[in-house]
């Protein structure tokens, strides 16, 4: 898998995490976290952690602001 393929996937899997259960959308945040981690793109990582942290203490505006940052940052990946 190329990194713009996994760009690809990793803003498709974040933009489906607007619907579902709390624990289906931690988990797909948590694949964006691994996606990240396996680019070598540690910071983006942390910041997928402390989305998934946000949403677990319900802090639902956090949530949304981190997903919105790793939207913008890896984005700008391509």
């Amino acid at each position: 898998m190329t990194d713009t393929i996994s760009i690809d996937v990793l803003l498709a899997t974040l933009n489906a995490t607007e619907v579902g259960s709390l624990d289906a959308i931690a988990e797909k945040m948590l694949q964006v976290r691994s996606g990240l981690s396996s680019l070598g793109r540690d910071e983006l990582a942390g910041a997928a952690d402390s989305a998934v942290a946000a949403l677990r203490r319900g802090d639902v505006a956090e949530f949304r602001r981190g997903r919105a940052y790793l939207q913008s940052k890896i984005g700008h990946l391509r």
